[in-house]
């Protein structure tokens, strides 16, 4: 079990720059996203997953905004079956049924401001060794950035046709800088530590769940590592339920300059193609 970092505390900061070097997690709690609203948006959400109305707001492939239905989920990179999922790519610029647009953007523009300030955490408690290297600072590379994304996932209730070996969310690293993510509405989250073992992370909302993506690590020349997780399948009476979940990704400008090898838009095209979504 992850042990939680209190947001409010003096050491804050210094803590989860620690946690995200020794683990690429961290557990943040009396952090200012507010339980109400979020599980008001869940509720929004669950309605638009029980309509048949989402499949008209299929995504474009250009754009990579709004619904992924089942059929065109990810595959985790190596794996062999879809993971069994559904969701919808929020971005401010982007398609939004009318009646979620007002509250999802008001909880994307708190969320990413939240990752901003935890950024600049990071930042802070970066050594100069690993800085002086960076193409620009952190807190820069985000600046005018259109490319934050919400994402609002539903893992639906299992129904007996599941493809053989398929999880929720089979082991796979995020893309992007860092990952903003409340408690979900069932507990299924695990994170994999170095010596290979699965860790369940904290279901309760109080918890807020933070991690590094394959950006940060890559501009950080791994000093930060981006690490594996998964969304595991639930037994017993849980798998006649769906589960919610909201991560915020915090994506760097397309044109920042990651490492020797890749801008953040390079980046993210290949990682798109690489999950068959691009």
């Amino acid at each position: 079990m992850l042990e939680a970092i209190d947001y409010i505390s003096d050491n804050a900061a210094q803590e989860f720059a620690h946690s995200l070097k020794e683990i690429g997690f961290a557990v943040l709690k009396n952090h200012p996203l507010q339980k109400a609203q979020v599980t008001h948006l869940y509720q929004q959400w669950q309605g638009f997953y029980n309509s048949a109305a989402k499949f008209d707001y299929a995504f474009n492939k250009d754009r990579q905004d709004g619904f992924f239905s089942t059929e065109k989920a990810e595959t985790a990179k190596g794996a062999s079956v879809k993971d069994i999922k559904e969701y919808f790519h929020f971005y401010p610029w982007g398609q939004c049924p009318e009646n979620l647009k007002a509250d999802t953007l008001k909880y994307y523009q708190q969320a990413n401001q939240l990752a901003c300030t935890l950024l600049s955490w990071v930042e802070q408690y970066t050594p100069a060794h690993i800085t002086d290297k960076l193409s620009e600072p952190l807190s820069n590379m985000i600046v005018d950035s259109d490319m934050t994304m919400l994402r609002i996932l539903h893992y639906p209730p299992f129904v007996g046709n599941e493809a053989q070996g398929a999880i929720r969310a089979a082991a796979h690293e995020d893309i992007n800088l860092l990952t903003i993510l409340p408690a979900a509405t069932q507990s299924g989250l695990q994170v994999q530590d170095k010596n290979g073992n699965w860790l369940d992370v904290p279901a309760e909302f109080g918890y807020l769940i933070i991690n590094t993506g394959d950006m940060l690590q890559e501009a950080c020349e791994y000093y930060y590592p981006s690490t594996t997780h998964r969304v595991v399948n639930p037994t017993g009476e849980a798998t006649t339920k769906s589960r919610i979940s909201m991560p915020l990704f915090l994506h760097a400008r397309p044109d920042v300059v990651l490492s020797e090898r890749y801008t953040a838009g390079r980046y993210l095209k290949q990682r798109l193609k690489e999950l068959g979504v691009e």
